[in-house]
């Protein structure tokens, strides 16, 4: 009874980590319709690594400027300036993390299986 009360509790605590981001940030994301693969990979171009992603994602978030934004001026004729939010250092960071591991483009790189 134990474990399953536990696998509940995990499941539960899965289900609401990854819901967080739906809440904090792609709500606003889908109702203005910004392209968020096309952010990511604009992050992705400029800094490659996942740690250098992570770090200038956070940094803009922190102090959201278009001088700082990783999109071109251009972007900002259609979509709105980011507004600068209260949010904890731990959610935010949390936030860009959820972000990284739902637009990641090596999820959808399939190698054949021949070419081995």
């Amino acid at each position: 009874m134990g474990k399953i009360v536990w696998a509940w509790a995990l499941l539960l605590g899965v289900f609401a980590y990854s819901d967080g981001l739906e809440s904090r940030c792609l709500a606003c994301h889908k109702e203005q319709q910004i392209p968020n693969h096309l952010i990511y990979g604009r992050y992705l171009e400029q800094y490659s690594a996942e740690k250098n992603i992570k770090n200038a994602m956070y940094d803009y978030l922190i102090n959201p400027q278009k001088k700082h934004s990783i999109m071109p001026p251009q972007f900002f004729l259609k979509f709105p300036m980011k507004e600068k939010r209260s949010m904890d250092e731990r959610t935010l960071r949390q936030s860009v993390e959820q972000f990284i591991q739902k637009f990641d483009i090596k999820k959808k790189l399939v190698l054949d299986k021949s070419s081995h």
